[in-house]
């Protein structure tokens, strides 16, 4: 099992690897970092979300989220207001300029990073979406993945 395990596993790390270092240059060719658009594209067409959500809903370390957004306001495309049901709590939203840079960065690397998979069918997919949510299901139900 062990090297078959780590075969898997290797694949899995240079599709992700690959699919970043993509999706990364798209990104960057908008002057954003991969974290800073994780965050402007979970806060696109939303109202916006409380800070503990937006951690949840987002593929950022919650020791990393605190400093992106701090670059996003200090970049004038966020804005972090106190709960009004929490003043120990934030609310993060996108402000005027941080939703037109939804509007325009979202589409083209959606739409680039598309490109690549043209050729998937709906079956493709589907596959796919099946076997890593068996794999996360696997992954989740292990002791180890739980937070000490």
């Amino acid at each position: 099992m062990g090297e078959r395990y780590l075969k898997s596993i290797r694949l899995l790390a240079e599709c992700m690897q690959a699919f970043e270092r993509l999706s990364g240059r798209h990104v960057r060719e908008s002057g954003l970092t991969h974290a800073q658009f994780d965050i402007i594209a979970t806060l696109g067409n939303t109202p916006g979300m409380p800070y503990k959500e937006l951690g949840e809903r987002t593929l950022i370390t919650k020791g990393t989220l605190t400093g992106v957004i701090e670059r996003l306001e200090q970049k004038g495309l966020v804005m972090r207001e106190r709960s009004t049901l929490d003043a120990r709590s934030w609310f993060i939203r996108l402000t005027p300029r941080g939703e037109q840079a939804f509007r325009d960065v979202f589409p083209r690397v959606i739409s680039r990073g598309g490109a690549v998979f043209a050729h998937y069918t709906e079956a493709d997919y589907a596959e796919l979406e099946r076997v890593l949510a068996r794999l996360k299901s696997v992954i989740d139900a292990s002791p180890e993945s739980t937070p000490s």
